[in-house]
C-alpha cells in the first residue's frame, strides 16, 4: 500500500480540467432530521455504484430532546452502508437484526429483492445530551444480483483497514484501494473511505477505479490552486491521477467509486431498479398487508408503525 506524495498536485492530467462537475447538495428531510444530499443530482445521477449519498449533522441533542427516528420502510435492489462519525443508532430489519452502530464501524445490508429496516436513536441515548454525524449511501446492485435474498452484515472499527501516513489517516469502508482490501463482500470493483488530513496533506484519489468522486465533510481542499468548501462533492474524470491538498485546517473527506453500473437505475421513494416494473411490483407488496408481511416484513421489536408509501 503507498499514498504517496511523489506527485505534485499540478502535474499534468491533476488539475482542473480533470474534474467533470461540482455537486452542491440539497437538503432533505429523513424522520424529523435534516441531512444534505449529493447523489442523486441533476448533475449526476451515479457515481460506480453509488446511486444515494447523505451526510447526516453534525447536530446536537439535549437530554430527553431529538435524535433519530426512521420507522420501518422497504428497499429493493440496492445495498445500504451506514458510517458514522459522531453518536449512535439503532438498526433493525425483517431478518431480525437489532444493531447499535457506532462510529467507525460499518452497517452493510443487502435489500436484494426486499427488506424493511428502521433506523433510531436508542432510549438510553436519548436520556443524555449526544450528537450525530455521519455519511449514509445507498450502493447500486449490478442487474444480475439485484433480486438476491436479503442480507446484512457489521463490521467492526478495529477489522478495516487503515492506512496511517504522511498526514493521512484514513478507513477503508468497502472495497479496494491503495493495494488494500476491505472484508465486506461487495457486488462489483468499487471503492469508499473515510480519510483525514492535516493541513497541507496531499491525498491521492485512487487511479485504478474508472469512476471517482470525493465529499468535503469539513475544513477545505484544493485542487491546481482553487479551494471547495465543506459540503461540496467534487466528481472526477476517469484515468487522470489526481491529488488533494488539505487546506490550513485540514479536511475531513469521503472518497468514493468504482466501476460504471451495467445501466441506468430508477429510483422512486426507497426503490431502486434497473426495470420499473419491479419498482411497480415493490409499491404494491408494499401497500398491500399479506404482501408486506411476506416480501417486507416489518422489524421484530419495531413493527407497530411504518411509513406508508408515499402519494407520489
Amino acid at each position: 500500500m503507498s499514498w504517496s506524495n511523489a506527485h505534485s498536485p499540478n502535474c499534468p492530467g491533476s488539475g482542473l480540467d480533470s474534474l467533470e462537475t461540482v455537486i452542491i447538495p440539497r437538503s432533505a428531510d429523513i424522520g424529523g432530521f435534516e441531512v444534505r444530499r449529493s447523489l442523486p443530482s441533476v448533475k449526476k445521477r451515479m457515481v460506480g455504484p453509488f446511486v444515494f449519498f447523505d451526510h447526516m449533522g453534525p447536530a446536537e441533542f439535549a437530554a430527553g430532546q431529538g435524535g433519530i427516528d426512521v420507522r420501518p420502510h422497504p428497499h429493493i435492489g440496492i445495498a445500504t452502508v451506514t458510517f458514522l462519525h459522531q453518536g449512535e443508532f439503532q438498526h433493525r430489519d425483517s431478518l431480525g437484526t437489532d444493531q447499535m452502530i457506532y462510529p467507525g464501524e460499518v452497517n452493510w445490508m443487502i435489500a436484494g429483492h426486499g427488506i424493511a429496516h428502521s433506523e433510531r436513536t436508542s432510549a438510553a441515548t436519548r436520556q443524555t445530551p449526544h450528537k450525530l454525524a455521519g455519511i449514509q449511501t445507498w450502493v447500486a446492485i449490478p442487474e444480475m444480483f439485484e433480486d438476491c435474498p436479503p442480507a446484512f452484515e457489521h463490521v467492526k472499527s478495529d477489522a478495516l483497514p487503515k492506512i496511517d501516513t504522511e498526514g493521512i489517516k484514513a478507513t477503508l469502508i468497502l472495497g479496494q484501494a491503495h493495494g488494500l482490501t476491505n472484508p465486506v463482500q461487495t457486488f462489483q470493483d468499487m471503492f469508499y473511505l473515510d480519510a483525514h488530513l492535516m493541513a497541507g496533506a496531499k491525498a491521492p484519489l485512487p487511479d485504478d477505479h474508472e469512476e471517482r468522486a470525493v465529499y468535503v465533510v469539513s475544513g477545505t481542499v484544493e485542487i491546481a490552486g482553487d479551494r471547495f468548501e465543506t459540503g461540496t462533492m467534487l466528481v472526477f474524470r476517469p484515468g487522470d491521477p489526481i491529488h488533494l491538498t488539505a487546506g490550513e485546517a485540514g479536511a475531513h473527506i469521503m472518497l468514493c467509486g468504482g466501476e460504471p453500473m451495467d445501466g441506468p437505475r430508477h429510483l422512486w421513494w426507497n426503490f431502486v431498479s434497473s426495470s420499473k416494473d419491479k419498482i411497480e411490483a415493490a409499491k404494491a407488496d408494499w401497500q398491500n398487508p399479506d404482501a408486506r408481511a411476506i416480501r417486507f416484513p416489518l422489524p421484530p421489536g419495531d413493527d407497530q408503525e411504518f411509513i406508508p408509501l408515499p402519494d407520489k
